[in-house]
């Protein structure tokens, strides 16, 4: 669902206008401080004692009398028409439902007002999520919005002068599908309708997996089972990104030391640049070499700015590293990862190479978006880039170990989640993983993968010990994902859908 722009100009005129009339003095306020608990005191009398129970008194006693509603949906209200409407619809006696409204935990930002140093005001911006309820069902999320107030002191007393409501979206961004993904028939009706053949999804809350579903089938008649295997793309990339972290915690590799001592790929060995390539250069794309060098016409690896300027996303970089850390530990980058990672964390369906050990009766065949079939690729080899083999729970397992640093130094899990270079705006590579900037000092932490029939991608909010996977087997597989980030991480979730399509 689209933000109404039209509204969104006139809510961000709207903001500037009161900033500039009232002199703001725009710090944020603490959580523990008194303006802002008296605030958050305010918005519990106007909706969970007011709104929640209808008790329209609470709004009466609670609104200046030049009160103005500017609502995305419903155009501007002054107070009287405000609570007219508010009696004769969702408080109305004959109501089919009953709506309550939860404010989004650490969603609250508050800013106090001043005026020659006195206090005089304060704005309140967060998001809140309705629920509806009819007789005789369970209640049900409806959807969230996001919204700003001003309240001003008035006589030692703290009115509501002015309320935004914006950017309102249902719960599962899908008009009238608000039990997909809860309901198994109606998720395989729209994976069927976009033609999406198999979907695995994993989610983590507090800090751990906790679900596990499947979509699809892998075969006319063989319903995909939660342990299907995947082919996972560049999502191979945190995998070999944490093998090397893991190795930095116990001091046995240097982020910042030249890979020159290690290894130097013959095709950039007469240019100086390759004495410039670290480990934290090849984490965060800062290499200045192409995605792949087969992508030149002279199929070789040259740079294309000096290391440590640009970003350019890079496979060759991550096999640069792997193999600089073969030559110094005598392993391949399987058995390094074994060791560090599978093993440990029993990840037993998890590998680089396909052998005899690949269950193909689990395998999950990957389609181009008219249907056909590609032949799965076979690598002998480990890859520190693609095409690792695993399934949502052994990827699921993965990523827990990975929010909650387990094997990782402080030092080294704050390098690995530092803004190492900007990618957009509120999006930059860290060490391994993508980072988007969320705001409140919330974060999220990320990595797709795309191949031919692959479309992968991982999110994992460490503040709040959230996560999702997201596994698809097609080649325009990404096109599901909005509905699922949203439904599953909430506000968070449309955060990062906005940064990704701005």
């Amino acid at each position: 669902m689209n933000i109404n722009h039209s509204f969104f100009q006139l809510k961000t005129l709207l903001i500037g206008i009161l900033l500039f009339q009232l002199q703001v003095t725009f710090s944020q306020e603490e959580k523990n401080s008194s303006l802002y608990k008296t605030i958050l005191s305010k918005d519990s009398l106007l909706f969970t004692i007011g709104f929640n129970t209808c008790d329209i008194k609470q709004f009466e006693n609670l609104y200046t009398e030049d009160f103005e509603f500017y609502h995305d949906k419903d155009s501007v209200s002054d107070k009287a028409r405000f609570l007219k409407t508010l009696k004769s619809g969702i408080c109305s006696p004959t109501r089919k439902y009953n709506y309550r409204r939860e404010l989004i935990d650490g969603s609250t930002e508050i800013y106090p007002l001043y005026k020659n140093g006195v206090l005089y005001g304060a704005i309140q911006m967060g998001t809140h999520r309705f629920y509806e309820t009819s007789a005789g069902n369970a209640e049900q999320a409806g959807s969230f919005a996001k919204f700003t107030h001003l309240w001003l002191l008035k006589n030692k007393d703290w009115k509501l002068a002015r309320s935004l409501s914006y950017n309102h979206q249902m719960t599962s961004s899908i008009a009238g599908v608000s039990n997909l993904f809860d309901n198994d028939q109606e998720t395989e009706k729209w994976l069927k309708e976009n033609n999406i053949p198999t979907l695995g999804i994993g989610i983590i809350s507090d800090g751990k997996l906790k679900q596990i579903k499947t979509f699809g089938k892998l075969k006319r008649d063989v319903p995909a089972p939660y342990n299907t295997i995947w082919n996972i793309a560049s999502l191979t990339k945190p995998v070999t990104a944490i093998v090397t972290l893991k190795l930095v915690s116990q001091g046995k590799w240097d982020l910042d030391e030249p890979l020159d001592k290690y290894w130097i790929d013959p095709d950039i060995a007469k240019d100086a640049n390759h004495k410039l390539l670290t480990t934290r250069i090849i984490l965060s794309h800062q290499t200045g070499f192409p995605n792949w060098r087969d992508f030149n016409e002279s199929k070789k690896l040259d740079f294309k700015f000096k290391p440590g300027t640009q970003y350019q996303y890079s496979g060759e970089g991550m096999e640069y590293l792997r193999k600089a850390l073969e030559k110094k530990f005598h392993k391949t980058l399987d058995q390094l990862a074994s060791e560090l990672i599978f093993e440990p964390l029993k990840m037993n369906d998890t590998q680089f190479v396909w052998n005899d050990k690949v269950d193909i009766s689990r395998y999950a065949v990957n389609y181009d978006k008219n249907g056909n079939a590609y032949e799965p690729t076979k690598n002998k080899t480990a890859s520190a880039a693609d095409d690792l083999l695993t399934t949502v729970e052994d990827y699921g397992k993965f990523l827990s170990s990975v929010m909650n640093s387990e094997g990782l130094s402080k030092k080294v899990f704050d390098d690995m989640i530092s803004h190492q270079i900007e990618t957009k705006k509120n999006k930059y590579f860290g060490l391994g993983f993508e980072i988007y900037d969320l705001g409140n000092e919330n974060y999220a932490l990320s990595h797709g993968g795309a191949d031919k029939g692959v479309q992968t991608i991982f999110l994992l909010l460490p503040k709040t010990k959230q996560g999702l996977i997201i596994f698809t087997n097609v080649d325009d597989g990404y096109k599901v994902y909005e509905n699922i980030v949203v439904h599953y991480l909430g506000e968070n979730g449309r955060k990062i859908v906005d940064i990704e399509t701005k």
